[in-house]
């Protein structure tokens, strides 16, 4: 069985459609919720399925990543999934858990990626530049902002009367069709 970690920084409806999907798969234990963020909606969607929670601020994760590092593999953490953390992963993290850090992104990479490219700002980009569809992309991460392997995208159309509360709905749309399916190549 694989034990993951799911980090999240928001309101954490990705992350609860994978505790759904996983509830009573034998091969995966969505075991530990990692948070920046102490008001998190990700934390009380965690609280309701009795996930483990654990808050770490942006220093500790930069300064102490080799401790929380030691902490994760004492978990037995076997897989990182991203769903929506909005802090970058340091270096230490990527070389502890080569190829087992998965993150989603809102739009068809390598367009709208980088850093502070996340949510309704990369909405907002999509539409300003009239693009006619959009997407996600699910990919591993590495040491560049949404530079890693993709593995998998899914696109829908933009149209013209999208607003950016329409497309982030589309959006998520996908993210909870495809982000499952996605995870489900590690196990």
């Amino acid at each position: 069985m694989i034990n993951a970690a799911v980090f999240a920084s928001g309101e954490g409806t990705n992350a609860e459609n994978l505790f759904k999907f996983f509830a009573n798969d034998p091969r995966i234990k969505i075991k530990l919720v990692v948070t920046n963020k102490d008001t998190a909606g990700i934390i009380a969607r965690a609280e309701k399925y009795k996930k483990n929670i654990q808050i770490i601020s942006k220093d500790s994760l930069e300064n102490y990543a080799d401790q929380f590092i030691e902490f994760l593999k004492l978990e037995k953490i076997d897989l990182i999934i991203l769903a929506g953390f909005l802090l970058k992963i340091p270096e230490q993290f990527i070389k502890a858990f080569p190829n087992r850090i998965i993150n989603i992104h809102p739009a068809l990479l390598p367009k709208y990626g980088g850093k502070g490219m996340y949510g309704s700002r990369v909405h907002k980009a999509v539409l300003d530049n009239k693009e006619t569809e959009s997407g996600i992309t699910i990919h591993l991460v590495n040491e560049e902002y949404d530079k890693g392997e993709i593995i998998l995208q899914a696109k829908c159309p933009v149209l013209t009367e999208d607003t950016i509360e329409t497309l982030a709905q589309k959006i998520q749309k996908l993210e909870h069709e495809h982000f499952p399916k996605a995870i489900e190549k590690f196990l």
